[in-house]
């Protein structure tokens, strides 16, 4: 792996919280993601649905981020684990293969103690690597878990 260089990172993770913050109001506000949502996932098919008053109203494709073990302060990334299945892994090596090539330790790392604000920013980057549509994040138990939302789909309009 090449030397960090920390200015390189400051630079990268700049770059990736400008891209995602505005694809995130984008989001939100274009699909109505807010209020009295209810959403629901798998990480079988890699799937994600929101629904208000019963009715899916959008659907999308996730790629699981990584987690944070809320008991014991740590971050795993999604590729790092092998409990996974594939589908909710997606392309998530693509992240690791360019935290080697540009220095960035964190991204290649299985895992690191949960600062939030490292959380962040390896969520953040590991979004603009891999064009993310945008970030999810849900508690199952004592983790946290994390994902990148893809093929954002309004159902088709009844015939």
């Amino acid at each position: 792996m090449t030397q960090h260089d920390h200015a390189a990172w400051e630079e990268a993770v700049l770059a990736a919280r400008e891209r995602a913050r505005t694809r995130q109001a984008l989001m939100v506000e274009r699909f109505g993601l807010s209020g009295d949502v209810r959403y629901d996932w798998t990480l079988d098919d890699a799937r994600i649905a929101w629904s208000r008053g019963g009715e899916v109203f959008l659907t999308g494709r996730i790629t699981m981020i990584g987690g944070v073990s809320l008991t014991q302060g740590t971050w795993l990334w999604s590729w790092a684990n092998d409990s996974l299945p594939q589908a909710a892994v997606g392309d998530m090596d693509r992240v690791r293969r360019f935290g080697e090539a540009s220095g960035f330790p964190v991204l290649p790392w299985p895992g690191f103690d949960a600062h939030p604000g490292l959380v962040a920013e390896a969520r953040l980057v590991a979004a603009s690597v891999l064009d993310a549509e945008g970030l999810w994040a849900d508690t199952v138990e004592d983790t946290q878990v994390h994902f990148l939302l893809h093929d954002l789909t309004p159902p088709a309009p009844a015939a």
